[in-house]
């Protein structure tokens, strides 16, 4: 269902919406006084009818920190924004979620690689929500003791895209990528808007749910690593939700969506020893949790991945699978696998690679 959003202020107001950071204030509310930095600012402060909104920004150059008010969640959500390197016309959104602890960890995109150096070049809005720990970006069906209200797949179809087209002033062309948990979660989120997404790009993700390894896989994400309970998010085993969240029996609704999908093997590959730069702990134990912990998990997901691989081409449905022959699963790997799917998230974007 679309949202429809009202804008209640526009270019050259923006202290009306915005706080604003490194004496940006005035030269963003002086209109023309300097293109770049005015267009880097928000172009409105919408709300939307269900009282969803951008309560406030700071901006900082390209970078833009929104709390936006999910009204699904009732709360406010940090929203990460990266604007293009021109933002003098409308641009396209690169949605990108980090993995299972949603970004209030430091394992996240922007502490663990380097995409956002190359990303600042680029002429795409790249917006990363932060929070959904352990809670798969899907909507649950009650709220949970330790994980709280989770309606993530109504905040990021319906509340979040229109607030950030209207603010950010976008063409309405919008791509997802994601690491591990979250990996499955663009496929869902694909599946559940088919089209809405010109490009989806998942590194290391399980894309089976509703069988009994992708059961367990999803058990223990949710349950093992964040204490929460699955029975609150998609019921108990039998739940029909377990299945219509379950990217590869929905795999045909992937039909027509610029794919990129990647996952290792679990053996150790160039990036698991010691003084790689993408280590997050470069010790001795780090680097034996990045090959055993990090080698188990990522065995786990190549054969989901794998299984993704043969029902899209039993449905005859065009995906491009890369499928190295090492690769933990760890942020090095991740780095590698953005950069190779890039071009191909840049075509479903309509922008220069």
């Amino acid at each position: 269902m679309k949202r429809r959003v009202t804008s209640l202020a526009v270019a050259g107001m923006v202290s009306a919406c915005v706080a604003t950071t490194a004496g940006l204030g005035t030269a963003a509310a002086d209109a023309g006084s300097d293109p770049i930095i005015a267009s880097n600012a928000l172009l409105a402060s919408p709300v939307s009818d269900d009282g969803s909104k951008i309560v406030s920004g700071t901006i900082n150059g390209q970078s833009i920190v929104l709390s936006v008010y999910s009204a699904a969640m009732d709360k406010n959500i940090t929203v990460n924004v990266q604007r293009p390197a021109d933002a003098s016309v409308p641009r396209p959104v690169l949605y990108l979620l980090n993995g299972a602890g949603g970004g209030e960890d430091i394992a996240t995109w922007q502490h663990n690689t380097n995409i956002y150096d190359m990303l600042a070049q680029k002429n795409a809005n790249i917006v990363m929500p932060l929070g959904g720990r352990w809670a798969y970006y899907t909507d649950w069906q009650q709220d949970d003791p330790t994980l709280g209200r989770n309606k993530w797949e109504t905040f990021l179809l319906d509340e979040l895209p229109p607030l950030v087209n209207a603010a950010l002033g976008t063409n309405g062309v919008q791509a997802i990528a994601a690491n591990s948990m979250t990996a499955t979660s663009v496929l869902n989120l694909a599946e559940m808007r088919p089209g809405f997404y010109s490009a989806v790009a998942g590194y290391s993700g399980c894309a089976q749910t509703s069988d009994p390894t992708g059961k367990q896989f999803v058990k223990m994400v949710t349950e093992a690593y964040g204490g929460g309970k699955v029975s609150n998010m998609w019921g108990p085993d039998g739940d029909p939700d377990w299945i219509a969240h379950d990217p590869v029996v929905n795999a045909e609704k992937l039909r027509g969506t610029n794919l990129f999908i990647s996952s290792g093997s679990g053996l150790p590959g160039p990036h698991d020893a010691l003084g790689d730069p993408t280590m997050m702990n470069p010790t001795s134990a780090g680097l034996a949790n990045q090959i055993i912990v990090g080698g188990i998990i990522e065995a786990a997901t190549s054969y989901c991945t794998h299984n993704l691989q043969n029902k899209l081409a039993q449905l005859g449905i065009p995906a491009t699978f890369d499928l190295p022959v090492t690769g933990t699963h760890s942020w090095g790997y991740w780095q590698d696998s953005f950069d190779a799917s890039w071009p191909q998230l840049a075509a479903g974007m309509g922008i220069d690679q």
